[in-house]
């Protein structure tokens, strides 16, 4: 737990960067619905892996720029010429697998759709398809993982999609709302 003058957050919140705290005060477990939406936080999510959200998102905007906007169909369409321009992009985090992983991903999503599942209901589905409100008193009271999000991860695997860990969809989960887990505390707690 953090305060800046009167306003109680969680720690994490109080953070290097006044971008990170924007997030925890205006982003962070706020339920959030649509498929395009939900590629692209699944995504950076999975491009978090071995790094802090931090990194990801000081190049959110040039993740936007690179990935046309995370427009799922275009995504799903780059070749592999395209997909090997995307590592000399300083925008981005230049790793190979993560940006297979997010053409991967497109055409997973457009898999889904094709059998006339939306890809937002599919998420919210292991989350019971309303936020689950937790109570903790401390960040260090959260669990990397759940039940949840290691189901979450074994179906998205299945379906092909990859960077897609149960601590990598618990924090998905966190980040989309399916799981409020702002402390107590938090005058963000209420609030979500």
């Amino acid at each position: 737990m953090s305060e800046r003058g009167d306003i109680v957050r969680c720690e994490w919140g109080e953070s290097l960067s006044g971008l990170m705290l924007e997030y925890h005060d205006t982003e962070w477990g706020v339920p959030t619905h649509g498929d395009q939406v939900l590629f692209e936080l699944l995504c950076l999510e999975g491009a978090q892996a071995g790094l802090s959200w931090n990194t990801i998102l000081n190049r959110r905007e040039g993740y936007r720029e690179v990935f046309d906007g995370f427009d799922i169909e275009r995504v799903a369409a780059y070749d592999d010429e395209r997909a090997e321009a995307l590592r000399h992009d300083e925008r981005i985090i230049r790793n190979r697998a993560k940006i297979r992983a997010f053409i991967g991903n497109a055409r997973a999503v457009l898999e889904l759709q094709s059998q006339g599942r939306s890809f937002d209901e599919y998420l919210w589905s292991f989350a019971g398809g309303a936020p689950k409100v937790n109570r903790w008193k401390e960040m260090s009271d959260v669990p990397p993982e759940t039940a949840e999000s290691q189901a979450m991860s074994k179906d998205l695997k299945k379906l092909g999609f990859s960077f897609v860990g149960p601590t990598i969809c618990y924090a998905f989960m966190q980040s989309a709302g399916m799981v409020n887990d702002h402390v107590v505390s938090c005058f963000r707690h209420d609030q979500v």
